[in-house]
């Protein structure tokens, strides 16, 4: 069955050609939009697009069903390639220890942060995690996302590292979202292997990879490179042993510190190197050239109270740069990437058009989608939404509460939050 959307007051394609599989640089200024235009769809698949003007030469009206947008706004949904989706409960007490007074990591070293989620995750049952992330899910669909990556983590066990990647991959099945998932088993050093690191390492490397990856669960592997959780040597011999088993390194770098994260993900060839708020010189020049997106998650700086990663000097350098949400319990609930597209503009300096190549193009780059999803071309995935009446492309950042969404389309079908 072919759909025709018609009546298309601004369509937003952000490229005009598929060759295009990310925006760098100056490049992120351009943004392709059609005018007065219509989308055609057959099945899941966009089968073409153009101006309304041109539409009966171009379109055989008498096969489609026909849908009159009226003037409205179509986007590509989001691509956001960083998030913790899965996870149990919930973390608000420590927001206000926070407020307190207390550091991330005088929480962690109190018994919170990502050791208090591994202690929920592991007494909650694999059908109550899901449940709870099928949620967030259909919540971050009604802000318009239509791709998500979504990590491991908060198991630091063989065990439960598998249990919350099976309830990711099932997340893919209960949803129409392009689910991506990425093992992090080295998010933090679990409890039983207190001041004993290297042992977790060794167990990572030798026992958790291995069945992670011939049960086919993971798509990525990752890291949190950062003084007090895992080193340059420790990520060098993780991302070595995942990739030796198909797995694409992506890592949480120079989130805190200066912590080498970039240079050893730009080594092992990351697809992303993600929060990026320590960078400098050196890093820009290490990513200038290389394959591997520059991810930033405006919302957990925000949380946190840090300064901002420098996306203003990371795009004049040359860069690519995604913006994705880290949809986690301890540093950002929040999956809304319109809000993140605020903070990004209001913060760190990014246009409009750098801010919709960053959420849309860029992410899929950043997730490994971007030859079917970030952009509305013929042999696309047909995933996108419909604004309300907006009036104009810049308010959708500006107006950063006021409901964006009408409908969305994700494999050419209208979602129904359920």
């Amino acid at each position: 069955m072919k759909k025709l959307f018609i009546n298309i007051g601004t369509l937003v394609t952000v490229a005009s050609d598929r060759n295009i599989s990310r925006r760098c640089g100056k490049e992120m200024a351009d943004l392709d939009i059609v005018k007065d235009a219509y989308l055609l769809v057959e099945n899941d698949i966009i089968a073409g697009f153009g101006c309304m003007k041109e539409l009966n030469e171009a379109v055989d009206n008498n096969v489609c069903e026909r849908i009159d947008v009226k003037g409205k706004m179509i986007l590509p949904a989001f691509c956001y390639s960083h998030t913790h989706l899965v996870y149990a409960g919930s973390r608000e007490g420590e927001f206000f220890d926070k407020l307190k007074g207390l550091s991330y990591s005088e929480i962690a070293a109190k018994g919170g942060g990502i050791l208090n989620s591994s202690r929920l995750l592991h007494d909650t049952s694999e059908d109550e995690l899901l449940r709870q992330a099928l949620v967030r899910a259909n919540e971050i669909m009604s802000f318009g996302t239509g791709a998500v990556e979504i990590k491991s983590g908060y198991g630091l066990s063989l065990e439960d590292e598998l249990k919350m990647l099976r309830v990711a991959k099932r997340v893919g099945e209960f949803t129409p979202l392009t689910v991506k998932t990425t093992f992090l088993g080295a998010h933090a050093v679990p409890e039983r292997y207190s001041g004993r690191k290297e042992e977790y390492v060794n167990e990572i490397i030798n026992e958790m990879i291995p069945v992670v990856a011939s049960e086919d669960l993971a798509d990525f592997i990752d890291v949190f490179t950062e003084k007090g959780f895992f080193s340059v040597e420790d990520t060098d011999r993780i991302l070595n042993a995942g990739m030796k088993y198909g797995l694409r390194p992506k890592v949480h770098a120079n989130q805190m510190s200066c912590s080498g994260g970039v240079q050893v993900g730009v080594k092992y060839n990351a697809i992303s190197v993600d929060h990026l708020e320590y960078t400098g010189e050196d890093e820009f020049d290490v990513l200038k050239g290389s394959d591997t997106m520059a991810t930033l998650l405006p919302g957990a700086t925000q949380f946190l109270e840090m300064e901002y990663a420098p996306a203003r000097r990371m795009i004049d350098h040359g860069l690519s740069v995604a913006i994705a949400t880290n949809y986690n319990p301890g540093s950002c609930p929040s999956g809304d990437m319109r809000y993140m597209m605020f903070l990004a503009a209001l913060k760190m300096k990014m246009t409009l058009e750098e801010l919709v190549n960053a959420t849309t193009i860029n992410g899929a780059y950043a997730m490994g989608v971007d030859d079917i999803l970030g952009s509305l071309l013929v042999g696309k995935n047909a995933n996108f939404f419909i604004t309300r009446q907006i009036p104009s492309i810049e308010y959708i950042p500006y107006a950063f509460t006021s409901p964006l969404v009408e409908s969305l389309y994700l494999n050419g079908k209208l979602w129904q939050n359920s």
